[in-house]
């Protein structure tokens, strides 16, 4: 495919690689910061001269068959952005986290996003590692083999050592809680984005009419001085956050998902299937946050043409639905 990158931070960069290596062609890309735009995109890789420049220009984007979008994790924010691309008629594949089921917080913007992909024949998606996969995708499959569920639980948890600085930056490391408790609240860094939108596309993967959703998350204070993988936390300061959103079909909660995301936290995915008849347990030993956001962006866009033009979700591209019980 020839592709292009509208936003070239480390995310950017990171699926630009694994493209690069699976013998995609990155004809143009899109951003910015002044400290990359009008360099060569393979020297900013470490590749070498490749004789595409970064630029500010969107419409360089019409050289590509498909878009990979990723500058931030909300609608209100990206959606003008998706849709001068959209407007060319190129598909675009997202890492905004909001988009992966804007139907909840952006129902009205998520109308005027599928209509105008419509309109031009394209395809627009929002995924990634998380929301995307392992806490919503992962789940329906794993669902897969239950007759009737009557509860899902899932938990991801990253030790944030492992991850990059932009992320631990986002997550408050270091600082004090009750700073990052006030930022939280305040929207100056986001923690976590996309609780209710993975827990809304396992409902909808069951036709699961929900009565609500709630969700939030806090620090983790550091009950002694932390040294893991380099990275410091002194006793008393927050090390990361922890995090929930569930769904609940009256009072009795039906979904819930959780994400651990600190410093020296242990490094699994886990999924509980609870079964009318009996439940079955899958556990990871961990996945590496950025890699699988690649790979999960590029084996979406691999695959995009066989959708149907509009706004459309990961569930789309799977086979299995979910039987809840609901009674």
């Amino acid at each position: 495919m020839k592709i292009g990158f509208y936003g070239f931070g480390s995310i950017g960069k990171t699926i630009a690689r694994v493209a690069l290596s699976r013998g995609h062609d990155v004809v143009s890309v899109v951003d910015v910061d002044e400290r990359i735009v009008g360099r060569d995109v393979g020297e900013v890789l470490g590749v070498g001269s490749m004789g595409v420049k970064i630029t500010k220009d969107v419409s360089e984007l019409e050289l590509a068959d498909v878009v990979i979008h990723a500058t931030g994790s909300y609608l209100d924010k990206t959606f003008n952005q998706i849709a001068s691309v959209v407007r060319m008629g190129i598909d675009v594949v997202s890492t905004c986290e909001t988009l992966a089921y804007p139907y909840y917080r952006y129902p009205i913007l998520s109308i005027r996003l599928d209509q105008l992909a419509r309109e031009n024949g394209v395809v627009v998606i929002g995924t990634g590692i998380n929301p995307g996969l392992l806490l919503d995708t992962l789940v329906v499959v794993v669902a897969a083999s239950i007759p009737t569920v009557k509860g899902i639980r899932a938990v991801r948890s990253v030790d944030a050592a492992r991850r990059r600085e932009s992320f631990r930056r986002k997550i408050g490391v270091g600082e004090d809680p009750r700073i990052v408790l006030e930022k939280l609240s305040k929207g100056m860094i986001t923690g976590h984005v996309g609780y209710a939108e993975s827990v809304h596309l396992i409902a909808l993967a069951g036709d699961l009419q929900l009565d609500k959703v709630i969700e939030g998350q806090e620090p983790v204070v550091a009950e002694e001085n932390i040294d893991s993988g380099g990275v410091m936390v002194e006793k008393g300061l927050n090390k990361g956050i922890k995090g929930f959103g569930a769904g609940y079909v009256k009072e009795r909660e039906v979904i819930k998902l959780e994400f651990h995301a600190y410093v020296g936290a242990p490094e699994f995915e886990e999924i509980e299937i609870i079964g009318e008849e009996h439940t079955v347990k899958w556990r990871s030993t961990g996945t590496h946050g950025d890699l699988g956001t690649a790979a999960v962006i590029l084996n979406v866009a691999e695959k995009i043409r066989y959708l149907e033009p509009g706004l459309r979700l990961m569930t789309d591209l799977l086979p299995f639905k979910i039987r809840f019980l609901t009674k």
